[in-house]
């Protein structure tokens, strides 16, 4: 059992008040106390609540509501945060209601949904809460029997005597709340978890199946008003002056102006991204009525700055790899010595275009400004940047700014960039009324944020003795190349070159799921498949190699992975595939990739039928650590493997003049669910460290089992995404 000093979170601890009836709050950096649901448990509503400290209340008879602080996007931290605290507090999950917490910053810590970190960082704060709980419930009975706590035991909300007497949770919670917090608090042992690894229904499940009222969309206030904007056509835009006389004469249209919604001399927050800052607004009494009116505007556009299409920067991009940078990113060894000594060179090139995010919910936000204050209630994954806008944009402190996060209909990093809900709160203000955007789907695909393009070349030099002996890798994307520099391979070859190269543009980028992941997975586990090829290795032998040699004699100091992890996954879907097993008319790629701080190895069958590849199955083997939610986690791998199939074979925005090709799904291209693949198998590394990453990991590798598997069907080395453009490719051998 771990014993840990509470003293770090102590400080973090805060006694706020004492409630009526004897209790307390005690504000864990966390979470905050929310209204109990009306929700039904496995016991009926409690006639009291007790809050034991911010994290959770425990009711009069037994019921318990915990918390969840991060925002929920689909990746499950309502269910699987929660989760945690209630093992250390060894409740019922039955009994536990979960609830969504707002921003409260003073109180918490780390409120934002992004780079697959929210159980990594909340883990042990939130064993931390429930554990602490958990010993004053028992303190309290101690007391209240004159026995010593160490007398005491727990068992699913109830504290047992050793001489067989019983006391629930909820007839002590009000003694509880008196006890001070532990200095110290005992943690269970991994094999004594009852919640944690065990498969558990998503807590909003049922909600969203019977349409219930939980995202940005759903929300309703007495006198709101819907606003809708236009931005300019293209990037580079802006308007100029705007005829709405033929809107404003329309039912339900309350007014049309131009707003900046972030004006000069407002320092933006890194999450203030979005190129087009002054918009066209419409505002009526419903979202019919001011779709109807957008129609009727006759705006004229000026051009502040020169446009870019997709021929010119794909150009720049390739231009940017020809040149060598004026810093390495990463040199070990002699590069240019062991190519001159190389018996044989391969060189190959990958690029992959623009992507939009498309969550299934649109941008939205509902905001009410006042005098005295601001709220807004709404889909966003930084709430915290947020609230530090709109109080620049508002003219109110910070603490007049009030964040209530609804779930979100996908994120997948397009919420990190809260420019909606600083429009939101904009319009609010100068209508001086309660107010909700919401944007077109055309809206939102036309105004970024994007994932950028890209592309990199990589180079191997082989010896005469059929040898890696030296890897050069030269980036180059849209405001950021692509390459990590030290990332696997680095450390396991011996001459080692990264040169990065950024191309600036107006065109606006930010992250995507598993940012720049998402492309290099692709282009390195191709390349090494290549690579291996070319040495008449075995892919994920070859792999295996290079990793043992990372692992027992590393090139540098500082390869940011674990070799031995590494390794692990891919010898656990080697032997889960059964990949050395052949199968007539079956065609397999494998890939392993390494992003934030988790480890994904895939094994992918294709078979081909009218030319065209269909994908039998995927194998994902993954070292995350200790997994909470084992439903959770295999949804997340699931959604994130046919996320990347998709995207890779037929996603892309492309630009004329500025103005992006695509609008909406008639001309941009998702997965359709038959394309999906027919089996997808999860594995997960039982080495009970500490649990990682997993919204994102799922993804990088997707892209690249499937382009090793088409060369195994076709001979073709798919390097330019996406992949349906290359007909070709798909043609059989």
């Amino acid at each position: 059992m771990e014993i840990i000093k509470t003293h770090y979170n102590r400080r973090s601890f805060l006694k706020v008040s004492a409630a009526a009836g004897g209790g307390m709050v005690i504000g864990f950096n966390w979470l905050m106390s929310c209204a109990p649901s009306q929700e039904k448990a496995g016991l009926a509503m409690p006639d009291e609540w007790f809050d034991i400290n911010a994290f959770l209340k425990i009711g009069n008879n037994g019921v318990v509501t915990i918390f969840s602080p991060n925002p929920e996007i689909g990746q499950n931290v309502k269910t699987s945060m929660p989760m945690i605290v209630a093992e250390e507090l060894d409740v019922d999950w039955g009994n536990v209601l979960v609830e969504q917490a707002p921003l409260n910053t003073v109180k918490y810590t780390r409120q934002l949904a992004g780079g697959s970190q929210s159980i990594r960082q909340g883990w042990k704060s939130l064993r931390i809460a429930g554990a602490s709980a958990r010993r004053m419930l028992m303190e309290a009975a101690a007391k209240q029997w004159q026995v010593p706590v160490s007398e005491l035991a727990t068992d699913n909300g109830v504290i047992k005597h050793a001489t067989g007497k019983t006391i629930g949770y909820g007839e002590v919670a009000a003694q509880a709340v008196s006890i001070q917090v532990p200095e110290e608090v005992q943690l269970k042992e991994p094999k004594d978890f009852k919640i944690i690894g065990k498969p558990t229904k998503n807590v909003d499940g049922k909600k969203v199946i019977k349409g219930e009222p939980l995202f940005g969309l759903d929300i309703q206030r007495e006198g709101m008003l819907i606003a809708m904007i236009v931005h300019a056509p293209a990037f580079g835009m802006r308007p100029k002056s705007v005829d709405d006389s033929a809107a404003r004469s329309m039912p339900g249209i309350k007014d049309v102006f131009i707003i900046n919604s972030l004006p000069d001399g407002i320092e933006p927050q890194w999450s203030d991204v979005n190129a087009f800052r002054e918009l066209v607004v419409l505002v009526g009494d419903n979202t019919w009525n001011v779709m109807q009116a957008k129609k009727a505007l006759n705006i004229e556009w000026e051009t502040v700055s020169a446009p870019m299409d997709t021929t010119s920067y794909d150009k720049a991009l390739s231009d940017l790899l020809e040149k060598k940078a004026d810093t390495p990113a990463r040199k070990d060894g002699n590069p240019d010595e062991a190519f001159k000594k190389a018996a044989k060179i391969i060189e190959r090139t990958y690029s992959a275009p623009f992507l939009a995010h498309n969550t299934m919910e649109p941008m939205n936000f509902f905001a009410h400004v006042t005098a005295d204050g601001a709220e807004l209630i709404g889909p966003i994954q930084t709430p915290e940047f947020l609230r530090k806008t709109v109080a620049a944009v508002t003219g109110l402190p910070e603490d007049k700014v009030t964040i209530n996060m609804t779930r979100q209909g996908g994120g997948f990093g397009r919420r990190l960039y809260g420019h909606f809900g600083v429009e939101a709160a904009v319009i609010s203000k100068r209508v001086n009324a309660p107010v909700k955007v919401v944007y077109t789907r055309e809206d939102d695909m036309t105004q970024g944020t994007y994932r950028p393009a890209y592309k990199v070349k990589y180079q191997a030099a082989i010896d005469k003795n059929n040898k890696l002996i030296g890897l050069k890798i030269r980036g180059a994307g849209i405001h950021e190349s692509p390459v990590f520099a030290n990332r696997f391979p680095a450390g396991a070859v011996d001459n080692y070159l990264v040169e990065n190269h950024a191309l600036e543009s107006n065109i606006s980028t930010g992250a995507w799921r598993a940012p720049r992941s998402n492309f290099m997975a692709i282009a390195e586990q191709c390349f090494l498949d290549e690579v291996a090829e070319a040495l008449g290795n075995d892919p994920i032998d070859f792999r295996l190699e290079l990793l043992d040699r990372a692992a027992t004699n590393p090139v540098g100091t500082n390869n940011d992975y674990d070799a031995a992890r590494y390794a692990g996954v891919l010898k656990l879907v080697k032997e889960k595939s059964g990949w050395s097993e052949k199968k007539n008319g079956v065609h397999r790629g494998v890939s392993a990739y390494f992003c934030h701080n988790s480890y994904v190895a895939q094994v992918l069958d294709i078979v081909m039928k009218n030319s065209k590849p269909v994908i039998q199955k995927v194998w994902c083997a993954v070292d995350c650590g200790i997994v909470v939610n084992p439903e959770g986690a295999r949804n997340q791998l699931e959604g994130g493997i046919v996320d990347g199939l998709g995207h890779t074979l037929y996603s892309e925005m492309t630009f004329t003049n500025g103005k992006p090709d695509q609008n909406n799904f008639h001309n941009y291209k998702l997965i359709r669910n038959s394309e999906a693949p027919l089996e997808i198998e999860c594995f997960f590394v039982d080495n009970g460290v500490e649990p990682t990453g997993l919204g994102e990991p799922g993804l990088p590798p997707a892209g690249a089992a499937l382009a090793n598997a088409l060369y195994a069907a076709t001979g073709r080395r798919l390097t330019n995404q996406p992949f349906y453009k290359d007909e070709m490719a798909i043609s059989p051998m």
